[in-house]
């Protein structure tokens, strides 16, 4: 190792206590008509504050229109000078954050809000809202701890200037030296040689270790934007204030107050192992994901057992506690000043364990792009909110490297995993400004340069044809994650030095999701909240309601853990140790691991904790007589969520197939048993009753069918959901034949949909009340048959003939084309770089030609690739899933001829692609043709496969 000998230090600071946060709610509206509160919304991606003031009041109102609750107002300014430079004519001093021009195009998106009745989250800052204008000396702003070394000889005398101020040689000690300084770095930067105003410097990152950085924050929105009645309006529409992943840099994350703060609370100087921290491959301090590999030019190795992992662990307990006051401020302003609430994506990126701060904001945000559709990643983040009882964890959703050719199933996709992992609110990347921009083609705007996904607009064909499906679907899907309290099976211990931010899975084995066992994980840290307490055998008995308690064997345990997973144990919870004992987390305090180590021993050999072989933490839970709120037996992946609803008497269950088609049976137990189930269409906010299920002792069984994605919703309720009172019978067992089922009234009964088979019994259906149903013969019912004859009249989206006209949707014209097959447009010819609509048309005969009985049909198609609006004899179908695309069109048939059409939108990027040289990101070319050698291929568009007609007859049962 190396000694150190001298260091260079100044420090200076105060320290700022925080509060417990709060709650924040409005109205959800109802399942069929989600309230604006609890739609999806759009981040929108404002140029600057120069652009053009009643086109950014028209796109936030026709995000209303289709189905958002409103937007997130981003101050874009491209990524703050990052991806694209500053377009000469673009004046980012006049119209820089904060400005009079800002308020006036901030005023009119909260007036757009107010009139439309949306709500509007606003970024507290340019770019992803990490800093605003200052001064640059500023105490407020990020500070630095600057490193430097050189070797001196091995007499240990060295006659030279300090590092840092000149070079240095020689071998054999090292001596470190370290300087304390604001790292001026913006989130919005520019060329600029002007410095009259705090505007002329773009905007500073402010500090994020304390609660300076915070005042900062609020000094700047105070002065500047909220005067003139800004505050006013802010306070009537408004909904989050907000802040993004954390993108800045540093060579230490630091603030002043760090030294006096670590010897108050840890006991002993943190300068003599700055090295540490400051050099390591292995332990990176600075921005753990940016900067993942810039640890320094020397990894400094302590002869310890830990090799100095210890310090490290200490020093970032610290910048924890200091971020925890930033955010504790703002979370403070922001709801006590405005009365809204902070949103924020908490430790994004920082060098700390993210979920101990989540439980600090109002409204912890995670993101898709980062999480990678990560269930388990996701439940690494979700735990610690559902444990604080936080009623909303919020997504930005849906970036990833495919501008203009994001399709929706691809959304849906992510959206589900990100369900499960715990999630209940979306906010999608992102919403584009449609007006005109400075040397900027058609399409317009594009925030990251035609990079990264997607850019909603009224220029993307869905925008206006299935965009607000999803839309509406999306917030169904939220109306029924945030009633009532989200009840997780099972805790996994998790405590990480710095959470790695990839979101890894943790749990590896296949046992619990295989029997439908739902999981969150919890730090130590969390067990200091008021809700860590545990009654009737269950941790947080007023939330989750978690039955035990897991610690694998790669878990690390601190004396604080220990201590208070041996108070769960002693009042009744569960722990399970899980592949044997976990490992002692390092720290330096006090006689901390001997202490940890013999707590640990004891806490072994306690009641109620129970050791499992690594793959087998389900069959002992089972063996403890305990069982998921959701059982699941199924030959594909089925993951779910539980909620339950005290003031209603309503539980819900969400259900996610998980990338293949599978039947499953679930079983319910507890008090959902004595309830009637009901089938809620997030599509068509349709609420059903469950025809086929069984009651026996103490379980309530249904078996399901789902294609691969698709998601489906089952409440439980004592109360009818409908307005026909609840069914008095029901099947409890139904052959394959039945293809639906709907429930009138109790004078009307059942209706069960019948339909062709090649199975020689026709097959019964046996009643709750003993009685059978024998059905009709199915080879007497019509067959299925495939459509044919298809005729593609092709909607052409092009540029406008003045390719500087971004303003213009698109310039369009048809073509027509004779189909014998559907293939994509990319296997014919004329189609292979065509973006637009496709409009496909076809007719059929009714009764069937072929002969048989039918009462009525279901439409089956194939699987859509981005969206589709069905219309059958001029009548619109209501919202088909996209992951399951059919729906019953008997009410719509009539005898002879019956016109279908179908509308299939493509993506932008196959005729975008093919001009792409043509386009200009203010001035320049797209920034992807920087960053890649090869373009994306062309993306498979239009109606690919067989659509095909289910007949089938109905019989009533009383």
């Amino acid at each position: 190792m190396f000694r150190i000998l001298f260091f260079v230090f100044l420090c200076a600071g105060c320290l700022l206590a925080a509060s417990s946060p709060q709650q924040y709610t409005r109205s959800l509206g109802t399942f069929e008509n989600p309230s604006v509160q609890t739609r999806p919304r759009f981040r929108y991606w404002l140029p600057d504050a120069g652009v053009d003031k009643e086109i950014v009041a028209t796109n936030i109102k026709d995000s209303g229109n289709l189905g958002a609750g409103g937007v997130e107002f981003l101050p874009f300014y491209n990524y703050g000078g990052e991806t694209v430079s500053k377009a000469p004519q673009a004046d980012w001093v006049t119209n820089g954050f904060g400005t009079p021009a800002f308020r006036d195009v901030f005023r009119a998106a909260l007036q757009a809000h107010k009139d439309a009745g949306l709500l509007m989250d606003f970024a507290m800052g340019p770019n992803q809202g990490q800093g605003v204008p200052a001064e640059s000396d500023d105490e407020g702003l990020q500070w630095d701890l600057v490193p430097y070394n050189v070797e001196i000889p091995r007499n240990g005398i060295i006659d030279a200037q300090i590092p840092g101020w000149g070079p240095t040689s020689g071998i054999g000690y090292r001596i470190f030296a370290y300087y304390q300084k604001r790292t001026l770095n913006k989130n919005l930067k520019f060329e600029n040689n002007q410095t009259a105003t705090i505007w002329d410097n773009g905007s500073y990152i402010v500090d994020h270790y304390s609660a300076a950085g915070a005042q900062t924050v609020i000094k700047f929105w105070e002065e500047y934007i909220l005067i003139d009645g800004l505050k006013e309006m802010l306070m009537e529409v408004g909904h989050y204030g907000w802040e993004d992943s954390i993108e800045m840099t540093s060579n230490t994350s630091w603030t002043p107050t760090i030294p006096d703060r670590f010897q108050r609370k840890l006991g002993y100087r943190l300068e003599p192992y700055l090295p540490v921290m400051n050099f390591g491959v292995l332990h990176p301090d600075n921005n753990v994901n940016i900067q993942a590999f810039q640890p320094g030019p020397v990894q400094v190795i302590l002869n310890t057992e830990d090799s100095g992992a210890r310090y490290i662990n200490d020093f970032r307990e610290l910048l924890a506690d200091g971020y925890r006051d930033y955010l504790q401020v703002l979370s403070d302003w922001t709801r006590n000043h405005l009365g809204l609430a902070f949103s924020s994506q908490v430790s994004y990126n920082l060098p700390m364990d993210t979920a101990t701060n989540v439980p600090m904001v109002d409204v912890p945000e995670c993101e898709s792009l980062q999480f990678a559709d990560n269930i388990d990643g996701y439940r690494q983040f979700s735990g610690a909110a559902n444990l604080a009882g936080k009623a909303i964890i919020s997504n930005e959703m849906g970036a990833i490297s495919a501008a203009y050719d994001y399709p929706l199933p691809r959304l849906l996709f992510s959206v589900a995993r990100a369900v499960v992992g715990g999630v209940n609110q979306f906010v999608l990347h992102g919403q584009s400004y449609t007006g005109d921009y400075y040397i900027t083609t058609w399409p317009g705007y594009t925030a990251f340069s035609y990079s990264v996904s997607e850019l909603y607009s009224n220029k993307q064909p869905s925008w206006d044809h299935g965009l607000s499906e999803v839309l509406n679907y999306l917030a169904r899907v939220q109306f029924v994650q945030r009633q009532g309290i989200p009840r997780t099976d099972v805790a996994i211990y998790n405590k990480v030095s710095a959470t790695d931010s990839s979101f890894p899975s943790i749990y590896q084995s296949d046992d619990l999701v295989n029997d439908g066992w739902s999981w969150a994980y919890l730090t130590p840290d969390n067990f200091a909240l008021p809700q860590a307490t545990v009654r009737d055998n269950v941790l947080g008995p007023d939330g989750p309601r978690y039955k035990a308690l897991v610690i694998t064997k790669d878990s690390n345990m601190t004396l604080y853990g220990v201590v208070r997973v041996a108070e769960f144990a002693a009042k009744g919870l569960p722990i399970i140790f899980s592949g044997g004992l976990p490992s002692i987390y390092p720290s330096a305090r006090g006689n901390h691991t001997a202490e940890t180590l013999a707590a640990l021993t004891k806490l072994a050999s306690s009641p109620n904790v129970y050791n499992a072989s690594s793959g087998h933490v389900a069959s002992t839970l089972e063996s403890l007589g305990l069982f998921p709120n959701i059982k699941v037996q199924t030959n594909g992946t089925i993951w779910t969520t539980w909620r339950e609803d005290p003031s209603t008497g309503v539980d819900y269950a969400f259900i996610f197939c998980d990338s293949k088609s599978a039947s499953a049976e679930i079983t319910i137990s507890g008090d959902a048993k004595k309830k009637i189930p009901y089938y809620l269409d997030a599509w068509t906010g349709i609420q059903k009753p469950v025809f086929t299920y069984t009651v026996s002792g103490s379980a309530l069984r249904i078996p399901i069918s789902l294609e691969g994605n698709q998601t489906t919703i089952i409440a439980f309720s004592r109360n009818p959901l409908t307005d026909s009172e609840a069914p008095t019978v029901h099947s409890t067992e139904t052959p394959p034949s039945v293809i639906g089922s709907f429930y009138e009234s109790a004078g009307k009964g059942w209706t069960a949909q019948v339909v062709s088979t090649n199975l020689q019994d026709s097959g019964r259906i046996r009643l709750s009340n003993n009685k059978t149903i024998e059905l009709p013969n199915t080879h007497k019912i019509a067959e299925l048959f495939n459509l044919s004859n298809w005729k593609l009249v092709t909607e052409h989206w092009e540029a406008p003939s003045d390719l500087y006209d971004a303003e213009t949707i698109a310039q369009k014209h048809n073509t027509t084309h004779e189909l014998t097959s559907l293939l994509s447009w990319t296997e014919i010819p004329a189609l292979q770089n065509v973006s637009g609509l496709g409009y496909y048309s076809t007719t059929f005969q009714w009764p069937p030609v072929t002969g048989g009985s039918a009462d009525g049909a279901y439409i089956q198609f194939p699987s859509i690739l981005h969206a589709i609006r069905v219309s059958v004899n001029g009548q619109k179908l209501p919202a088909l899933d996209y992951t399951n695309a059919k729906a019953d069109i008997g009410p719509y048939l009539r005898h002879g001829n019956n016109d279908v059409l179908a509308v299939i939108p493509t993506t932008m990027w196959n005729y975008l692609r093919s001009i792409i040289s043509q386009l200009r990101d203010q001035g320049g070319q797209p920034g992807l043709l920087s960053f890649t050698s090869t373009l994306p291929g062309i993306s498979p568009n239009g109606l690919i496969g067989e659509v095909s007609v289910l007949p089938y007859v109905n019989v009533n049962i009383k």
